[in-house]
């Protein structure tokens, strides 16, 4: 008889044409796909559980998931069973066995989340689907020094998007910089948990800096005072991606 077995993936997928991770009625979603191929191999359904529940039109690279299984093919060979049965814009990058008592979501430590801005006059006809598109300069030492703001552990409620459903919106950011390469801005920032929209919130709110249109310490007050208001707009969706999550002893 054989027995049950947890394993996790790690996908990497182009959000531009889904309605987000999760699976849902007014479109197609990333699980929904993932959970067909594994349907089709395994012969009955199958629930899988994401780590993150990325935004319609938001990119992983690293979103990790987890299923349960009595199948005997190998953990490695899970990525070739499941990318011959997956569209071309989702791909099963790895997967591997772990105990039952592993959530991808629960269990996750960590998160990183990238956000691209292309700043210059016009647009791009390739990376549209990939970067925020911003045509006046932005003053990547402003952007720089307001990002300080955020690190450390703090009360994140003026960073959620309305009707967010989190128990507590305190959270700890370990990482936040941005670079600039050429006419491309990159935030990169890392934390133990991120609140629905934060990493867009934040982006928003660090466009307006770059721009001049918000102070340096908006961070600092929208923390202060709890107060969305005191941020920027919710920078678009495309230019975010799932970078990475991590668990104990990885």
């Amino acid at each position: 008889m054989n027995h049950s077995r947890r394993i996790l993936l790690t996908l990497e997928y182009e959000g531009t044409r889904y309605a987000g991770w999760q699976r849902q009625q007014n479109g197609p979603s990333i699980q929904e796909e993932v959970e067909k191929a594994l349907e089709k191999t395994l012969r009955r359904p199958v629930s899988l559980t994401g780590a993150s529940r990325t935004d319609a039109g938001v990119h992983a690279y690293g979103q990790r998931a987890h299923f349960d299984t009595d199948s005997r093919i190998p953990p490695a060979k899970w990525p070739f069973v499941l990318n011959a049965l997956l569209p071309r814009d989702i791909s099963a990058v790895a997967a591997k066995e772990v105990p039952d008592t592993l959530h991808a979501r629960f269990s996750a430590l960590g998160k990183r989340y990238s956000y691209r801005i292309l700043n210059r006059p016009q647009p791009s006809a390739i990376m549209r689907d990939f970067c925020a598109f911003v045509p006046l300069p932005l003053d990547g030492g402003r952007m720089a020094r307001a990002l300080d703001e955020l690190m450390g552990r703090h009360d994140f409620a003026a960073f959620a998007a309305a009707g967010h459903s989190a128990r507590t919106t305190v959270r700890t950011i370990s990482r936040a910089r941005i670079s600039r390469e050429g006419k491309e801005l990159c935030l990169i920032i890392e934390g133990d948990a991120f609140l629905y929209n934060m990493v867009r919130i934040i982006a928003g709110t660090l466009i307006a800096i770059g721009l001049g249109r918000l102070n340096e310490d908006a961070f600092k007050r929208g923390i202060g005072t709890g107060d969305r208001l005191a941020l920027g707009p919710t920078a678009p969706a495309c230019g975010l991606a799932l970078e990475k999550v991590w668990y104990p002893g990885e």
